[in-house]
Formats: C-alpha cells, structure tokens, sequence
C-alpha cells in the first residue's frame, strides 16, 4: 500500500521518544537482558517480559524490579480486571516505569485461560475499562499492544473498531503486530510466523487515526526496513531480531535518535557484562541466567559459532563473569586473531 507524500506521522504527547522498541518476549526481555541491551543502545524503549496482575499482587517474588540504567522502561501486563491492571499500573508508576502496557497480543493457551492476551481483541469494551481505570490512576502513558485480528475476527473494519473503542476510553498509543493470531490450532511459534504480515492495515489504521501514535511490530530484521516503516507509522518494534542480533540495534541511537555518542565496540559490551555477572552473582545470580541472552552478541561475525559454542557447552557451569573472556579468547586461539583486547 503507497501513502501520499504528504502524509505526515503525528506523535502524541510522550515523555520519552518511542522511534524504536524492543518487544516484550516471554522468557526473553527480563532484566539481565535489558541491562545487556542497554549496552548496545541508550535510547531504544525496552519492554519487560509479560508480567500478570496475580505475579505482581499476590506472588511472593518481585516482578517489578530493574536496574535504574534500563531505562526507557515499560511494564507489559497481563490481565482483564480493571481493578487489578489499575493497582498495578500505580504500582509501577512508584517503581519508576515510563509506561504500563496492556498485552492484547499474546495467544498462548496459558494466557487464554487467564483471559488476557489475544482473546481480549474479541472484548474491546473490556480492555477500555482497564484502560479508563488505569489512567484514573497513573500519569503515565497506558498503551496497548495486539494484532491486527484473531481468529474470525480478523476483518479490518474489527481492528478499526477495537482501536476506536480504547482510543475512547483515554488510550493514544497502540502497538500493532501486523499478523493476526489462531487461539486454536496455531502454537504461539506458529502463531508468530504462519499468519501472514499485513502491513497495509497497520499502515492504513494510521491513515484513519492520524491523532494516535502507532507502532508497528512484526518481522522486521534491519534497521533499512525499520526506516521503511518509519514513512508511515510513529514508530518500529523490533522483536526476535534485537534477541537473536542484538549488535544490530548499536546503529538506533545515531540513525533514530540524532546521538551520534561513540558505539561501543563488542568487545567492550563483553567486558561491561563481566563485572555485571560478577555483581549479580554475588547478590545470588548465575552466570548461565545472564549469559544466555548474550549468545548473539557476535552474530555474522566470524568466530560467531565459536562463542555461541563455547558459552552454550560451558555457561551452565560457570561460577563467574570469567565464563565471557574464555569465549572471546577461544574466538581468538581458533580464528588466529591477534587482538589487543585483554581478557581474564
């Protein structure tokens, strides 16, 4: 679908510039990851990982907490009850979020039967009433982030139409992933991938509603087609690509975001996250739990293999942050680098 040249992306009142995000992904985005990400980009929005109201108000673990350097900061929840999803968007606001998110999106049978996720695209009068009953609460930004349908439900005049409910009810950002779900028949891997992307909807939606601020999410592998997308919508999420290749976001701050500070090299990231898995293992952490999100971090690189070798094959054994600069040096013994970098 072309849009007019003069179409012009109009962005909403925010206290934080959202060109670019990283998804919220299950057992992915936690906070050693954001802190490792946070390595590579200042400015890009980072997500937690899904977080229900029944985790947060009656669980006994802390599912709110993160390293101030996070920031940009926001809290995907998961839930239908307005007055649970209000305690905790107040609960997030005193934590320090920049924003509380609704999770429409997710179509996990898990997340089904706690009727949140996907399947509350089919209640859009729901969603309102925790949006209405959030914003009561909090000053900051209360979004939302779903599909563009689910199930039979997938017509676009449904999506315009849930939109135009929440937008009513006080919300203004909507983060769309342009594939609709399956809540039967499709695993949530399937459900990530077999739906094709529709981009036009998303890229129309925006036409249709040029006050609200809308992300697009879905399949974007490269920060060409982030800057494609940006000609249309106010913003890009970038979901498994910022896992699998998180050297790729080092290029957001100055092309996004007009920071032109010096990247740090890979190397440096390498060595910040030693002293990071140093201090979190004193504190009770092990080095596998933070380890594990960096396995990308020298992707189509040469010796890439290497490192995603060394730390799968010797991260569940680690007892320090030393667990990285054997990696790196095993790089450099097998490729024949000579490297002034020291390690160890």
């Amino acid at each position: 679908m072309s849009l007019p040249e003069s179409h012009c992306i109009t962005n909403t009142d925010l206290s934080f510039n959202r060109i670019i995000s990283v998804a919220p992904m299950l057992d992915w985005t936690d906070r050693h990851f954001r802190y490792f990400i946070r390595r590579i980009s200042k400015h890009a929005l980072l997500y937690t990982e899904m977080v229900t109201t029944g985790a947060i108000l009656y669980g006994k673990g802390d599912y709110l907490g993160f390293d101030a350097q996070e920031q940009p900061l926001a809290l995907q929840l998961g839930g239908s009850d307005p007055g649970a999803m209000a305690e905790c968007a107040l609960m997030a606001q005193q934590r320090g979020y920049d924003e509380v998110n609704i999770n429409v999106g997710c179509p996990s049978d898990r997340v089904q039967n706690g009727r949140f996720g996907a399947c509350l695209m089919a209640e859009p009068e729901t969603v309102a009433a925790c949006v209405r009953a959030m914003s009561q609460v909090v000053n900051i930004p209360v979004t939302v982030k779903s599909r563009i349908g689910v199930d039979d439900m997938d017509e676009y005049q449904h999506l315009t139409d849930f939109v135009r409910t929440v937008a009513e009810a006080g919300c203004n950002t909507f983060i769309i992933h342009a594939r609709k779900a399956w809540l039967k028949g499709l695993s949530p891997k399937e459900n990530r991938e077999i739906p094709p992307l529709m981009y036009d909807r998303v890229y129309r939606l925006k036409q249709e509603f040029p006050h609200l601020h809308i992300s697009i999410n879905g399949g974007v592998t490269t920060l060409e087609q982030a800057q494609q997308h940006l000609q249309y919508q106010d913003g890009v999420m970038i979901g498994r690509e910022a896992y699998t290749n998180p050297y790729l976001l080092a290029g957001v701050d100055g092309r996004f975001y007009g920071d032109h500070h010096r990247i740090a090299e890979r190397f440096e990231v390498l060595s910040a996250m030693v002293t990071y898995i140093d201090r979190e293992v004193a504190a009770g952490a092990r080095p596998w739990h933070i380890a594990r999100h960096m396995l990308g971090l020298f992707q189509g690189q040469p010796g890439g293999r290497i490192w995603r070798r060394h730390l799968s094959e010797q991260g569940r054994h680690a007892t320090s942050g030393q667990l990285l600069f054997d990696a790196y040096e095993q790089m450099q013994l097998r490729l024949g680098w000579r490297d002034d970098n020291k390690v160890g």
